[in-house]
């Protein structure tokens, strides 16, 4: 399954769809403004769709990296007609589970398959080709895709059924938000303390307190740098499946929803764009 199609050429995407060009694989790529589209193909090997339907017409594999649920449906819809027989549509957008066991059903009915492959390793890990992959929809769906996934991710896990991949991102999320607000509030009291910031995080990295958002977002904190990473607003939409779906399941997310709040007021001081370490940006600014 040589022939696959790449829609959605945003900071994620379009390392993805080059790491699929580098290893060979024969890739077409759509995106809503084509001039990114065209950048693209200057920097790798590959052809431009015009349109979702020419882009996914030849394609055994068709990969999305989209913004939220309405993207990922209008761009199903307007490629419906074209899919192959036996073709597979992987989704990388952090979208709803209920979208994913909806279009599981759908692209059933045409003889296509559909797996939920949210990502986690932002920007960085697109880049490297380091990504960690989530999927939900069939195992040999999953299976069949995984050789082309592995261009970009160093982990892929099947976790499910349709929409397990979402609900396991979901959980990612919730992670990532008490770590980041307990980053935030550690590199802030460090400053109040009058610690020197390098020497805490030498000190405390290697022990219990160490993670991934120490490792690459304190000492940015720590120097007010938030134009990189993975955007306020998108945390807030991702944050926001987690907490509808929260309700579904009747499960108690009581911090996320409070740090899902305090995002809401980084993005009330036109922080949406910013990294989601700028948590720390509204304990500085509330003094």
């Amino acid at each position: 399954m040589k022939k696959v199609s790449f829609l959605g050429l945003g900071v994620m995407g379009y390392p993805m769809a080059g790491w699929l060009s580098k290893n060979n694989f024969d890739v077409t790529v759509y995106n809503r403004t084509s001039a990114k589209a065209e950048k693209w193909v200057k920097d790798y090997k590959g052809a431009v769709a015009d349109t979702p339907d020419a882009a996914v017409r030849e394609a055994d594999i068709i990969f999305m990296c989209l913004g939220d649920d309405p993207d990922v449906s209008s761009i199903i819809e307007k490629a419906a007609g074209a899919f192959q027989q036996s073709a597979i549509v992987v989704d990388h957008t952090t979208a709803s589970p209920m979208l994913a066991r909806r279009l599981h059903g759908e692209l059933g009915e045409l003889g296509v398959g559909f797996v939920d492959a949210p990502v986690s390793g932002g920007q960085a890990g697109a880049e490297n080709g380091k990504l960690a992959i989530m999927c939900g929809g069939d195992g040999a769906h999953v299976e069949l895709a995984r050789p082309a996934m592995e261009a970009y991710a160093a982990r892929v896990v099947h976790i499910g059924p349709a929409g397990h991949g979402q609900l396991c991102k979901a959980v990612n999320q919730i992670c990532i938000a008490g770590v980041v607000q307990g980053l935030a509030e550690g590199v802030h009291f460090a400053a109040r303390a009058g610690l020197d910031i390098d020497n805490v995080l030498e000190a405390i990295s290697g022990g219990a307190a160490q993670s991934w958002q120490m490792e690459n977002r304190a000492k940015t904190m720590a120097k007010d740098e938030f134009d990189f990473g993975f955007a306020v607003d998108w945390m807030r939409k991702d944050l926001r499946i987690a907490l509808n779906e929260a309700r579904e399941n009747n499960s108690r997310l009581p911090m996320t929803a409070l740090v899902d709040q305090f995002y809401a007021d980084v993005q009330a001081m036109d922080g949406g764009r910013w990294d989601t370490s700028s948590l720390i940006r509204r304990l500085t600014d509330i003094d």
